[in-house]
């Protein structure tokens, strides 16, 4: 067993039969922690854009902007805290560090102030830099250990079901917050969770102590300073020069600014590779090729933020009546829409928020925009108001598929292990980028059967959508982590780590630039005919390149 340079005394705890036992504390932290995370995401757009109960009141394409820029600059830090984690602070203070910055950016963000909205913005993106990589790695130095190294892709899956066991239930909780308390509330909630999640992995220390593992750096290995020298501070300079370009290349002034600030970066990382010796440049390429085809996953499953809650929003018949209805208002998770003449915000038709020349949204006396393509049924004619369901609720559709069908894939993958047929974690990762392409076809049917918009459709649209992607989610992010922890030098796992969340990160922003082109189709069938087509072009790169990477693999002694 390697030695660590930890020097809390800790030594290696007794291991299970099948999984090592610190897994289960990694998984509730990672639990907790998505808790706060998702519960914060799933109503951070809505806030942003709520014109009736204290929101911020941006127009739609700024706070698709700041929502694509958030959470692009959240997977871009982990490159930074990785390598800080690998070379100076290990992954266990770093898990303290990120979670308890993210704890207070959450909480930060129930403060109505702008200097306290952008702060805390910042307090979570730095947070997660610290954290996300970290915790990653530390699972997978637990499933280094030669009785496990069979088990490191399903002990991945285990792992992330407990991101969206958190990622589930948090919406149901943040709906119930926000309609009873209020926005800030909610978010309050999301902090206090992430601090459940820091006593947890305090709990199950003496479990994963031991894999706190700091490797000794080899000669040609790139300094911290040399990486806030040439690497950070250049991302900084070309980053503002970004911002300044007038005319901007990428849709805003914030996109072009972090597509530049990401250019030294990559450069970065394409120096490990050039750097590289031996046996360990093979790998670094071929993860490099991962991170790169991965981008445009990303870059559409990121729209369940955006394009796919605007579509909960106003597109989904969203009407709960019943026993249904009654549960919902005693949780607190419905809303009340007036079906009376009220004072209500004016859309146009493609449910914009009107604004007048001074730049305030206008109101009228009309009915509810909920009624505006809802099928004439549904309005009710005794001027009584109806319950709806709360959009963010449909962000829980996701973590509920990741929750019901990891099993499923764990027990296909085992069964085809044993029958020694198992695809190697590239094809697994291929095959995912395939799958998720068929979930932008179930949107262009759902487009097809609303009459591109005209009227309200079932909520089994959008649940189909998301059973599909899940699939191929389950297929691809947690078997990149996998794939990480198997092929990446061990002195630079963390880092490596961040690289995935780099391609995370790149892909998260291009979905806030894919979802502000929403408005330019007529035909919203082509919007996700678009995204199709992007997602089996990664896939058919994918299988180009399986067979060079089954070989690294193999090099590699790994699957």
């Amino acid at each position: 067993m390697a030695t660590t340079n930890d020097t809390s005394g800790g030594r290696p705890a007794t291991q299970g039969k099948n999984h090592p036992k610190g897994l289960p504390f990694l998984f509730l932290t990672e639990m907790w922690e998505r808790f706060g995370y998702y519960l914060m995401l799933g109503i951070f757009l809505l806030y942003m854009i709520d014109t009736k109960s204290g929101g911020w009141q941006f127009p739609d394409v700024k706070a698709e902007d700041i929502f694509g820029t958030f959470i692009a600059f959240t997977y871009l830090t982990p490159f930074l805290g990785g390598f800080l984690a690998d070379r100076k602070l290990g992954y266990i203070n770093s898990v303290y560090i990120g979670g308890v910055l993210m704890g207070l950016g959450y909480m930060g963000l129930s403060i109505h102030q702008e200097g306290a909205f952008f702060t805390s913005i910042a307090l979570i993106v730095i947070g997660n830099g610290f954290f996300k990589p970290s915790i990653s790695t530390l699972l997978g130095n637990l499933y280094s250990e030669e009785q496990y190294k069979d088990k490191k892709d399903a002990g991945f899956n285990i792992f992330y079901m407990g991101i969206n066991i958190g990622a589930f239930v948090c919406n149901i909780i943040a709906a119930f917050m926000r309609n009873k308390y209020g926005w800030s509330a909610a978010f309050l909630t999301a902090g206090v969770g992430m601090f459940v999640g820091l006593l947890v992995f305090t709990i199950g220390l003496k479990h994963y102590r031991h894999a706190n593992i700091l490797k000794p750096t080899e000669k040609g290995d790139v300094g911290i300073s040399q990486v806030l020298l040439y690497v950070f501070l250049p991302a900084i300079v070309v980053g503002a020069l970004g911002w300044m370009i007038p005319n901007n290349i990428f849709g805003s002034d914030s996109s072009d600014a972090f597509i530049f600030a990401c250019i030294p970066v990559i450069i970065f990382f394409i120096s490990l590779y050039a750097r590289a010796t031996g046996s360990d440049k093979r790998p670094i390429a071929a993860l490099l090729a991962i991170f790169a085809v991965s981008i445009m996953f990303w870059a559409v499953f990121k729209q369940n933020g955006t394009v796919l809650t605007r579509w909960a929003k106003y597109y989904t018949d969203r009407q709960v009546t019943g026993g249904v209805e009654d549960a919902a208002n005693k949780l607190y998770l419905a809303e009340k829409v007036p079906s009376v003449k009220d004072t209500v915000t004016l859309y146009d038709y493609q449910f914009r928020a009107q604004k007048d020349e001074l730049g305030k949204v206008i109101k009228v006396v009309d009915h509810d925009v909920y009624f505006k393509n809802a099928r004439p049924e549904s309005i009710p004619t005794d001027g009584q108001p109806i319950s709806v369901m709360n959009t963010e609720l449909f962000q829980s559709i996701n973590p509920f598929w990741v929750v019901s069908l990891t099993p499923l894939v764990v027990a296909f993958f085992a069964m085809l292990r044993r029958r020694k047929r198992e695809p190697t974690t590239p094809a697994k990762i291929a095959w995912g980028m395939f799958i998720s392409a068929l979930s932008a076809l179930v949107m262009v049917a759902a487009v097809y059967y609303s009459n591109n918009g005209m009227e309200k459709v079932s909520a089994l649209w959008l649940i189909g959508c998301y059973g599909v992607i899940t699939v191929g989610e389950l297929f691809l992010s947690p078997m990149g982590l996998s794939l990480v922890s198997k092929l990446s030098p061990s002195r630079l796992t963390a880092l490596m780590m961040g690289g995935f969340f780099l391609s995370t990160s790149i892909g998260n922003k291009l979905s806030g630039i894919l979802a502000n082109t929403w408005y330019q189709y007529d035909n919203k069938a082509n919007f996700f005919i678009v995204n199709c087509g992007l997602l089996l072009v990664s896939a058919a790169i994918g299988f180009v390149l399986l067979k060079w990477l089954n070989q690294v693999m193999k090099e590699k002694g790994v699957r």
